[in-house]
């Protein structure tokens, strides 16, 4: 297929993947406001008298369900497994995108703002259907879909930039090494970000969304797998820089605020370890974080310029 077809192709997957994401966020959504409350499955023990001959003479714990209620539509669960496979639609769709994207250029697709921020998405939705093959977080499904269907929709509207060759710089196999894991690592932060705000937004009564203490224990989680990946981001993008500028370090806007990302998640990690932080406190400090990842990957492309203003945007 030619390069020009190969890149209205991606175009085209591009949308597909939108629509997929925003279909599976539906059923997703579904199944989250009609299904079985997460919250409410949870099991307390409840003393109840057992008689012992013609006396009451011992007490056990019986479980007891929490906050019953009627139950749940049969079509919710189904829901949910329609929007899975849908994600997974989406997610192939998204990933033959960035496929035929690099074939029509001949060259890794993330040389601009607007193929990084597909391979971001992807990235993100690769996180959570990863994560949800060993455990269930269906719950994290209306979220993640939908942010990943905006990021797309804002790259397509406002980012696209057409299949071509890119800066002289770029023509590096770094690209491979340094951008490949800075998506990686960013993807893994965004879904500990989708968790750090329902943490936040979740109420301390009864809720369709699982315990504080799962959505927390799901974003460290993640967060401890994309901490080293972005440590060796910030190696390997100066080494980049050493081997193209002449130095390891300059200053430059996207370097800081990479290494202040990195000191975020650093504090994050530091402050559970050491001064045992959890619930609320750790959390804000996760999405301060979370934050400066977002300044980092979009604000600094965007706005501010420097020597890896790559984002063929004018702000």
């Amino acid at each position: 297929m030619p390069a020009e077809q190969l890149a209205q192709f991606s175009d085209l997957l591009v949308v597909a993947a939108v629509l997929l994401y925003l279909f599976a966020m539906i059923g997703f959504a579904l199944e989250l406001a009609f299904g079985r409350s997460r919250a409410n499955s949870a099991r307390k023990p409840v003393a109840v008298p057992v008689s012992v001959g013609a006396s009451e003479a011992a007490v056990t714990d019986i479980p007891e369900t929490v906050g019953t209620g009627p139950a749940p539509p049969s079509w919710a669960p189904a829901a949910g497994r329609i929007a899975l496979a849908l994600g997974w639609l989406g997610w192939a769709a998204n990933m033959g995108a960035i496929v035929t994207r690099g074939l029509s250029v001949d060259r890794w697709p993330w040389g601009n703002m607007y193929e990084f921020v597909v391979a971001i998405c992807f990235a993100a939705v690769t996180a959570f259907l990863g994560t949800q093959i060993r455990q269930n977080v269906r719950f994290l499904g209306p979220f993640v879909m939908v942010t990943a269907a905006l990021g797309l929709g804002f790259a397509v509207k406002f980012l696209y930039t057409a299949a071509g060759p890119v800066v002289p710089a770029l023509n590096s196999y770094w690209v491979a090494i340094h951008v490949t894991a800075a998506i990686l690592a960013s993807g893994l932060f965004i879904v500990a970000g989708v968790c750090g705000v329902l943490y936040l937004s979740r109420g301390d009564g009864l809720s369709r969304l699982p315990t504080k203490a799962d959505l927390e224990r799901v974003a460290h989680r993640l967060i401890v797998l994309a901490f080293p990946v972005w440590t060796f981001a910030v190696i390997a993008g100066a080494l980049w820089a050493d081997k193209a500028w002449g130095r390891y370090w300059g200053w430059d806007p996207k370097e800081v605020w990479a290494f202040i990302t990195w000191v975020g998640y650093a504090a994050y990690l530091h402050a559970r370890v050491t001064a045992g932080w959890r619930g609320r406190a750790a959390t804000i400090v996760q999405l301060i974080a979370f934050g400066c990842l977002l300044f980092n990957l979009v604000g600094v492309n965007i706005f501010i310029s420097g020597l890896h203003s790559y984002a063929d945007v004018n702000p």
